[in-house]
């Protein structure tokens, strides 16, 4: 038994061109699948956690994650060139590291997929749940939230996730399209926030700018700029589906890189705007208790936070910023805005996860038959079923804050595996072709500095959040014993 196996690169592509997916993505379509998967909750509802755990310094926040984000980008162009097929980081292990590793890496993938997408479905529930009252129409309590949020049944979340699967299952190229309707409301309401937001900043509402102070990756209470960080990291996470579509992308050498890079180059941008416009009108400072903020989520902040007119106690922080500053209508069309378009994230999501599960089955490290694709629609619709019911089922029983984090803790492993696949490669394959190249001189600036960024956020994920992946690992691995390292094409066929 060889848990070390590597499945060469060059095996990796054949297998993709006698098993593949339509070629039908280009350039502009890949940038805005980035740009629908990265702004979504993080941006639109984080933005109050954050607050409360850095106050104004959430900006210095917004700055950590995405440099981390920035290098991680780097590192998956070059591999996402060299190897265009669906997988994402899973399959990049699979060719530097091994069997072992890349199931425990497309085990993690699960948590930065179909948990995200659960994550932003019960986010984007608050928004419509608010919209529905507006309209006079509300649904009983139980109905409204998840067991650990008061009720029992999210079922707008749920129903949503459903619907989004469904769209998913008709075809890439529609999805692709009403992802890029959405993009663009999401777009135009972050630039309304930003139009009235930043010349009605004061520098009074900076100070104190650091409340919390750094914080430190080892204390577990995930307070803090480097805990804001961790957090906001979720407002990023997205732009690596990019590279699972690869396999469906014309030309995906050249239009993978720009759709990494160029996404995330125009989120960064927004975002940076958003944090500065939100702390600057509206003030950002924590709520505390003798002298220690408040963990956001606790009981114990919510009754601090009742009848509290304030930004870190907001379910709609940049729609609470806009009604503040007196622009209520404004308020509400962002609201709307995030009720419409937040569905594209959950769309990109779902479409991640299973990309990497066809791939795994494609592999053997799952049941052959969840590869099979869809005569008509061209798409793996087994796996985007079973993967879109699980994420309805997450959505409608678990809580945003709680399901963010558990899905950075497997971003950050993914992310931290890619970069290291790159300086693997660069010394045992000095020689393959590299489409998108990081410079020799910033390879390893770029590569150890992702690593290191990585496993920093990771630790200042709250200690729930830590242990919380270390079971999830361990059970992902006794699954790999159990079924796939006897069940996977290289254990049927070692290499030659």
């Amino acid at each position: 038994m060889n848990t070390f196996r590597v499945k060469p690169l060059d095996d990796i592509l054949a297998t993709a061109e006698r098993n593949s997916l339509t070629r039908q993505l280009g350039a502009f379509q890949l940038t805005m699948l980035g740009i629908g998967a990265i702004i979504g909750t993080g941006i639109f509802v984080l933005t109050a956690e954050a607050a409360q755990k850095a106050g104004p310094a959430m900006m210095i926040s917004f700055v950590i994650a995405a440099v981390v984000c920035a290098l991680a980008a780097l590192a998956y162009a070059e591999l996402a060139a060299m190897v265009p097929v669906s997988g994402s980081a899973y399959t990049y292990t699979y060719a530097v590291m091994g069997e072992a590793l890349a199931w425990v890496v497309g085990w993690a993938l699960i948590l930065e997929y179909a948990v995200s997408a659960g994550a932003v479905a019960v986010g984007w529930s608050g928004y419509f749940n608010g919209l529905l009252q507006s309209m006079g129409i509300t649904l009983p309590e139980f109905l409204r939230a998840g067991p650990y949020a008061g009720g029992m049944f999210n079922l707008v979340a749920f129903l949503i996730s459903l619907a989004v699967t469904g769209l998913l299952v008709v075809g890439t190229t529609e999805s692709a399209t009403v992802n890029a309707i959405l993009v663009s409301i999401k777009v135009a309401a972050l630039t309304v926030f930003v139009i009235v937001a930043l010349p009605a900043a004061k520098s009074a509402n900076f100070h104190p700018f650091l409340p919390t102070g750094w914080g430190s990756p080892l204390s577990g209470s995930g307070l803090g700029v480097l805990g804001a960080a961790a957090s906001i990291f979720f407002a990023y996470v997205g732009f690596d589906a990019v590279s699972t579509a690869a396999e469906e992308t014309r030309n995906p050498n050249r239009n993978v890189p720009i759709g990494l890079i160029g996404s995330l180059l125009v989120c960064t941008v927004f975002y940076l705007l958003v944090g500065y416009g939100a702390a600057g009108a509206n003030g950002a400072q924590p709520m505390m208790v003798d002298g220690h903020a408040l963990q956001p989520g606790s009981p114990a902040m919510a009754t601090a936070c009742e009848g509290i007119h304030n930004l870190v106690c907001s379910k709609q922080a940049l729609s609470f910023v806009l009604r503040d500053l007196g622009f209520p209508a404004l308020g509400n069309l962002v609201a709307l805005a995030a009720s419409i378009a937040l569905p594209s994230v959950i769309l990109m999501m779902i479409y991640g996860q299973t990309r990497i599960f066809f791939t795994m089955s494609r592999d053997g490290l799952l049941p052959r038959g969840l590869a099979k694709v869809h005569p008509r629609f061209h798409t793996p619709h087994l796996i985007t079923l079973i993967t879109g019911t699980a994420v309805a089922f997450f959505a409608a029983l678990f809580p945003v804050g709680l399901l963010a984090d558990v899905s950075n803790s497997g971003t950050l492993f993914a992310f931290a595996m890619v970069a290291l696949g790159v300086l693997t490669l660069r010394y045992t394959q000095p020689d393959r072709k590299r489409p998108f190249r990081i410079p020799n001189v910033l390879v390893w600036p770029v590569c150890v500095g992702a690593v290191l960024g990585c496993v920093v956020l990771f630790l200042s994920l709250s200690a729930f959040t830590k242990y919380f992946f270390a079971g999830w690992a361990v059970a992902g691995l006794i699954l790999y014993f159990l079924y796939g390292v006897n069940h996977s094409d290289l254990a049927r066929r070692p290499p030659r």
